[in-house]
């Protein structure tokens, strides 16, 4: 987990800013078909934080509520950026990609693994392009 005691991260558009305090507390990937769809990725990493201490510092996102949780997300480029479930009132989740410094934050676990694409696992066992990858016909 990352020691940096102020956290700073945004959308992939620059229109919605954000800080936390750090140290962030937990890192996860979670394969459930909902934050799939939400974020169009085959499993989305979160990081956990207590209630309270996000403060948006350019923009404001759009939320979304669905089944009762809230997900933020950039209006203009549609980054995920916030998930928060009430039945866990005293927590809230942000995207770690939307991190400036994604890298700190190690996933500890993963959760919903019976979500699992069940060819997420095979993708280290694939051809690996350093930049872009041939295009499709060209291998």
């Amino acid at each position: 987990m990352s020691d940096e005691t102020e956290l700073t991260g945004g959308c992939l558009c620059g229109a919605v800013r954000y800080s936390l305090p750090g140290p962030a507390m937990h890192t996860t990937v979670c394969h459930c078909s909902d934050c799939r769809r939400a974020s169009g990725a085959p499993f989305v990493a979160w990081t956990f934080f207590r209630q309270g201490t996000l403060s948006w510092t350019k923009g404001s996102p759009k939320v979304l509520v669905f089944s009762d949780r809230e997900r933020s997300f950039c209006g203009d480029c549609g980054t995920p950026l916030k998930f928060y479930d009430p039945g866990i009132p005293e927590w809230f989740e942000m995207n770690t990609c939307t991190f400036d410094e994604a890298e700190a934050h190690t996933p500890a676990d993963e959760c919903w693994a019976e979500d699992r694409l069940s060819w997420a696992a095979s993708c280290t066992d694939i051809p690996t392009f350093k930049r872009d990858a041939p295009l499709p016909g060209a291998l």
